[in-house]
């Protein structure tokens, strides 16, 4: 292929030794001739202007033999442009009087004839131009070659930075020895070189992040009561644990290791949520002018190395939801087994076999997805960047099923809530079986039955099954879908605490305990009886203070 390109040079050139110009267009290819007189030409400007569809048309096609500077009519936009400039002067005087000089310029669509090992170009548009000189006279040299470059930016980029090369034969690579850059504050790149060859302006592109606004309202005033109704529960249930006998405490501990597992990890994840999910480091929203240097760019894409804190708040996200899901289907199989088998203890291996799955599936399943999408110089593999959250979206704004939000988030979630699913379905069936004995007491018992299967339902974690409906594009359904799932899953932590902590009999018996030492406090803190008659006997309680200064008749 590079031998082709150095033939349509000489090619070029060529053509205008048998007519002073001829032009050959062709959609993706362009080759134009001209002779031009060597004494009397300031510069010649070859341009190609930018029209509806992105091939090239004849009529697009200019060639100015004699300007003395870049022009660019006011109604037309150049997509690409090559000006060389000769010398004045001295170097004019030079040149011969009656001869001609032979121009060559060859524009190409894209820069597949050009395979660089050093520029990684995947969806970024490349054009190449290139410009020769001929004749008998060999004095005739341009004194600087300048060119112009529009870019085609694709969807959601800006502009980043570029660097004006020329491809080197010898190391079959682009080059920026002799080329310098110029201005690109209203997106055309402007190059300028003291040879002639094949031009090009690499450039790179960042993207155009919308980074996510703070927290709705409704979430945080939810996700504020959940984290009270969690602290609380914590608090309840290891205060009643430790004020156990000791036989009865450990039995007691091991059966309620996976509801305080769940309460912490459900915990750290909406403290984590709340602090770090928004992107403070918002880089991207920044928008810097191209670098003065020209130096070669590695790739199209420029992405800023991370700085660690965002992708922290991801892994932990990661891991404390993980974790959370772990323990809940943990806590699903001990109440089958439990009400299955008709004990009132747990096997001896369960609560290390517990602590084995409950954390450690979730770490490993988090230090995977870090080890095979996280790197340094380019973090949005394994993360967003509008929020701390798993990656989701290809290039093209497109759910990915490689990325690691499915495979190591949606799946690994969907199998847990078709297993917790299962284990509901087994304690209803079993929980919810009636005797047809019974007569007064039915109603009530199918009631408190169907509050145990409620309660599990949500210990269980299943309202986050409406986060898969959130994904339907219909927009009712969308909308609905949208706002249960945030009602449900922002006050998770609140239900828990209705359903396994404000209903049970110890919680009740504590807070009347606590209330009535606040009103004995607050009563007796307040009070004080005077006695107005002499001689009334004393009547002290314990209550109480009694204060008699001294005896007062009226």
């Amino acid at each position: 292929m590079l031998s082709l390109t150095l033939t349509l040079d000489q090619l070029s050139v060529n053509l205008s030794l048998t007519s002073n110009t001829s032009q050959l267009v062709q959609p993706n290819l362009v080759v134009q001739s001209a002779q031009i007189p060597a004494s009397d030409t300031q510069g010649v400007q070859f341009t190609a202007l930018a029209g509806q569809s992105g091939s090239f048309v004849a009529n697009r096609i200019r060639l100015d033999t004699n300007v003395s500077k870049v022009t660019v009519d006011e109604d037309f936009i150049a997509d690409a442009l090559v000006y060389i400039r000769f010398p004045s002067g001295r170097g004019a005087e030079r040149r011969q009087q009656g001869s001609n000089v032979s121009l060559g310029f060859v524009l190409y669509q894209n820069s597949r004839f050009f395979p660089s090992r050093i520029y990684r170009r995947r969806r970024a548009s490349l054009r190449v131009l290139s410009a020769s000189i001929g004749g008998p006279d060999r004095s005739v040299v341009a004194e600087t070659v300048e060119m112009q470059f529009r870019v085609k930016l694709l969807l959601n980029t800006s502009l980043h930075d570029f660097s004006c090369v020329f491809w080197d034969y010898g190391k079959q690579d682009w080059n920026t020895h002799g080329c310098h850059k110029g201005n690109a504050s209203d997106g055309v790149l402007r190059c300028s070189c003291n040879h002639t060859t094949n031009f090009a302006a690499l450039w790179s592109f960042r993207e155009d992040y919308k980074y996510a606004e703070s927290l709705m309202r409704i979430s945080i005033v939810g996700l504020s009561f959940s984290i009270l109704g969690l602290v609380i529960t914590i608090i309840h249930h290891l205060k009643e644990t430790f004020q156990m006998k000791s036989g009865q405490k450990q039995t007691k501990l091991n059966s309620k290791t996976s509801l305080l597992c769940i309460c912490f990890s459900l915990l750290a994840f909406i403290i984590t949520f709340l602090s770090g999910v928004q992107n403070l480091r918002q880089d991207y929203g920044t928008k810097e002018p191209p670098s003065d240097q020209n130096q070669i760019l590695d790739s199209e894409k420029s992405v800023v190395p991370d700085s660690g804190s965002c992708t922290a708040v991801t892994a932990l996200l990661h891991f404390f939801l993980l974790a959370t899901f772990s323990w809940n289907s943990l806590y699903g199989t001990q109440v089958v087994l439990l009400v299955r088998s008709m004990q009132r203890s747990l096997p001896s291996y369960w609560t290390g076999l517990s602590w084995g799955v409950g954390w450690g599936v979730p770490a490993v399943v988090t230090a995977i997805t870090l080890a095979t999408t996280y790197r340094v110089e380019n973090p949005l593999a394994y993360r967003q960047e509008e929020f701390c959250w798993l990656a989701a979206l290809d290039q093209n704004k497109h759910f990915s099923f490689g990325k690691p939000m499915f495979w190591a988030f949606l799946v690994p979630l969907g199998l847990v809530l078709l297993y917790n699913t299962v284990l509901l379905g087994l304690v209803s069936l079993t929980t919810c079986r009636v005797d047809r004995k019974l007569t007064s007491t039915k109603r009530s018992s199918l009631a408190q039955k169907f509050l145990v299967s409620f309660s599990l339902a949500v210990l269980l974690g299943l309202s986050w099954t409406l986060g898969y409906l959130v994904l339907v594009k219909e927009e009712t359904i969308h909308l609905v879908c949208s706002i249960l799932f945030c009602l449900c899953t922002t006050t998770q932590g609140l239900q828990i605490f209705i359903l396994f902590t404000a209903r049970t009999r110890s919680f009740r018996v504590a807070v009347g305990r606590s209330a009535h030492y606040v009103s004995v406090a607050g009563f007796t803190l307040r009070s004080t009886t005077y006695y107005l008659w002499k001689n009334r006997a004393e009547t002290r309680t314990s209550d109480m203070y009694n204060t008699k200064d001294r005896d007062t008749s009226i």
